[in-house]
């Protein structure tokens, strides 16, 4: 009963992780269009868009260390693992794409990821 308690736990972890990451994107996005629509964007909008990438890199990190407890001392399934991963490579390659001012690139690869982690976190709650 131990073990299945354990394993519930890591996997309620994994989920609100998967949930943390999902909302520090759509804040991601918040300030972006705050970005992109305000006049005084200069000040306070930057400031609040590269302060939340720092954010949504961290909760993706955080993503990936849920998983693999979920994974490793839990036994669970391997599978969110590599979507975690694979997340944390989008979040970085999202990073550097900002810094280098690419919003052609940039702009579409936060919807996709946005859409990626509603998803991730829909068949999280549903197979949970």
């Amino acid at each position: 009963m131990a073990t299945r308690t354990t394993a519930q736990r890591r996997f309620s972890f994994l989920r609100i992780a998967i949930a943390l990451q999902t909302l520090t994107i759509f804040l991601q996005a918040v300030s972006a269009g705050l970005l992109l629509t305000t006049p005084y964007a200069e000040a306070y909008g930057e400031a609040l868009h590269s302060a939340g990438a720092r954010v949504m890199w961290g909760s993706s990190l955080l993503y990936v260390l849920a998983a693999v407890l979920a994974w490793k001392p839990g036994g669970g399934p391997l599978r969110p693992v590599w979507y975690a991963a694979g997340f944390l490579v989008l979040a970085s390659a999202q990073v550097a794409l900002g810094i280098a001012h690419v919003p052609a690139v940039h702009l579409p690869l936060g919807v996709l990821m946005f859409g990626l982690s509603v998803l991730a976190l829909a068949r999280q709650r549903r197979t949970g």
